[in-house]
């Protein structure tokens, strides 16, 4: 397999599932464009996750280029109970009791194994059954259940997911199978953790104080109170999804494209990466194609500076996984060519904090483009100067060197960064000299072209970005 080596700067995360967990389809997959995998969790058992982390870690060997890894946890399921019949027809302006009873449910109630919503309900909050394909809203509330009367009219059975726009609910975003998920999952050793459900800064807090820094933490933005604190949970996240599955869900769907700006631009503002996820090439599960609407939708993504598009079922369980890649990866590729597409980039900037090593990162980013040098390399060990540069949006690629590939496999992620293993520079000449080695072995630049090296001295110290020099990369330095 030849040496990775993008054209574009968002990157594409693709879900694992039947449809692509054969290794010979995984590579494909890399080949087409995927730069993270996503592993389902709600779906995935901790034999599969552990196939499927061996099956992307031989293949990052294999190519010699690092390659993310996404755990998803499932959070906190809601559903209905059963029903005597299996279902029933809710007609229109009926009234429908959610209770505690674990009888079988018929025409008039059904069981609601959630106490903790029962008591969380009040009179006027919404309740949405089946993706909100039912509607209801509660008008009366009592110890252990609420009578709800039927706004939108529909077939409820058994097991169908439940909705509360309105209502915080008071457990936890991890549930004992996310626990153990979580476990497992590190145990394996990825890079990312999304956490589903996310309702307040204290969702990713929790996980934070399990992950103890094995991995980076990612809060999907799926809940109408996520957004009304989107700033405390941004603050304490490593990264945002705009998961727009359940929030068009939970909220009208017309507030969607708006809320996916908002959320983009608040995140690459802190320099955290976010992702855009959903129904991005839904149609390409059935169909080789997709549509004119969803090609749009992919590029308003990229127009917006996404860190990276997301597939789901097109790449899990879809009848044309890898095409539903490549696909993506020609919209992108077009998108950031395109004249329009700078300008939009930079209309975007924002101040940068009032810290070094932002006024570092902006610097290079001005002198990369103000001299049209090739590349902005980063020596970096955790991974921050690298997330600083990529905040800039520089013209230039970013490539970013560092010794720690647990770094590397985490700025797969990151909006323009290309990630190389090496041991860390020695000396200012040698981390000048390496620099440039590398962005011609890697195909960013050529003998005698220029870059710009950013760095921290001394040299393997997190976070201490204080230099900037600008290097040939040839014998002509």
């Amino acid at each position: 397999m030849s040496k990775i080596r993008r054209l574009r700067r968002v990157k594409i995360l693709a879900t694992l599932g039947p449809a692509s967990q054969d290794p010979a389809v995984v590579k494909r997959l890399v080949q087409a464009g995927v730069d993270v995998f996503r592993i389902n969790m709600s779906h995935t058992s901790h034999d599969m996750l552990q196939e499927r982390v061996q099956t992307i870690r031989a293949l990052e060997k294999e190519i010699g280029h690092p390659i993310g890894i996404l755990a998803d946890l499932q959070g906190p399921k809601l559903r209905v109970g059963q029903f005597a019949d299996g279902g029933v027809d809710l007609p229109s302006g009926a009234h429908f009791i959610l209770d505690a009873d674990k009888t079988p449910g018929d025409h008039t109630r059904v069981h609601l194994p959630h106490p903790e919503i029962l008591s969380a309900l009040r009179p006027g909050h919404t309740v949405l059954i089946d993706d909100g394909k039912v509607r209801l809203h509660v008008s009366e509330v009592s110890k252990g259940r609420a009578v709800c009367m039927v706004d939108v009219a529909g077939r409820i059975s058994n097991r169908k997911g439940v909705s509360l726009p309105d209502t915080e609910i008071p457990v936890s975003a991890m549930t004992e199978k996310d626990r153990s998920d979580l476990d497992a999952a590190l145990h394996e050793g990825v890079d990312w953790i999304a956490v589903s459900f996310v309702q307040r800064a204290d969702d990713i807090a929790e996980v934070k104080k399990i992950v103890r820094g094995r991995a980076s933490v990612l809060a999907k933005i799926e809940k109408p109170q996520a957004i009304a604190r989107l700033d405390e949970i941004l603050e304490i996240s490593d990264a945002l999804m705009v998961a727009r599955g359940d929030l068009g869900v939970e909220m009208p769907v017309e507030k969607v494209p708006g809320l996916q700006k908002r959320i983009t631009r608040a995140a690459r503002r802190l320099g955290k990466p976010v992702v855009v996820a959903t129904q991005m090439l839904e149609s390409m599960i059935t169909s080789p194609v997709p549509t004119r609407a969803e090609v749009s939708d992919v590029a308003t993504a990229v127009f917006e500076g996404a860190d990276a598009v997301m597939l789901s079922a097109e790449s899990a369980a879809g009848q044309y996984p890898v095409e539903a890649v490549a696909m993506m990866n020609r919209i992108a590729e077009e998108v950031e060519t395109d004249p329009v597409f700078r300008a939009v980039i930079n209309a975007q900037r924002v101040a940068p904090e009032a810290t070094g090593a932002d006024a570092i990162a902006v610097a290079a980013r001005d002198v990369a483009e103000t001299l049209d040098l090739k590349a902005v390399i980063a020596w970096t060990t955790s991974g921050s100067t690298a997330f600083r540069i990529a905040r800039e949006r520089p013209q230039p690629p970013v490539l970013a060197l560092t010794p720690n590939r647990n770094t590397a496999r985490k700025l797969t992620l990151v909006w323009g960064v290309h990630p190389v293993v090496t041991k860390d520079a020695s000396d200012l000449d040698d981390m000048a000299a390496r620099a440039c080695k590398f962005s011609n072995r890697e195909g960013f630049s050529k003998e005698g072209d220029r870059v710009i090296i950013v760095a921290g001295v001394p040299f393997g110290t997190p976070g201490a970005t204080n230099m900037v020099r600008i290097a040939f990369t040839g014998s002509e330095r």
